[in-house]
């Protein structure tokens, strides 16, 4: 399985490539009022508003700074009844793509936080999967993904 793996704080991290539908240089983002504080902000894709969220912030960390290789990784994120959005993931310290062994995954053996999932060998450190469809609590989604009014 191919992953694109970037940091988190000191450790390591990754997405499936399949679940990632661009990545971006880190950009201006509107900052949005009251907002959870995990949220980074608004960017503007194309005249379309993506939330954004910071995640260092998300695992407990300090706010991310922008680095030369800090990028926005757009994801499609799913709401249900095959329903998605697009929803942007600031990432610290992006490194590049790897290939991970399906077999070689395994549980952490650690639930601390519901958006992280198996962890596995990867390159020089290892590497713990980011479940795209857990990163978000109910509540948080329906306040990022409000249905707009026909």
């Amino acid at each position: 399985m191919k992953v694109l793996v970037f940091s988190i704080g000191p450790d390591r991290y990754c997405l499936r490539l399949g679940a990632i539908a661009r990545v971006l240089p880190a950009l201006e983002l509107k900052h949005l009022p009251l907002a959870p504080w995990f949220v980074a902000g608004l960017m503007d894709l194309h005249g379309a508003p993506v939330p954004v969220i910071d995640l260092s912030r998300l695992a407990g960390m300090a706010p991310e700074q922008v680095w030369f290789d800090t990028r926005i990784i757009l994801v499609d994120y799913p709401l249900g009844g095959g329903a998605t959005r697009q929803l942007g993931l600031l990432a610290e310290h992006v490194i590049g793509i790897e290939t991970l062994d399906d077999n070689a995954l395994a549980d952490s053996g650690v639930k601390a936080a519901p958006f992280l999932g198996q962890v596995a060998p990867g390159t020089g450190a290892m590497l713990q999967l980011v479940d795209i469809e857990r990163l978000l609590a109910p509540e948080v989604s329906a306040q990022l993904f409000q249905e707009t009014p026909a």
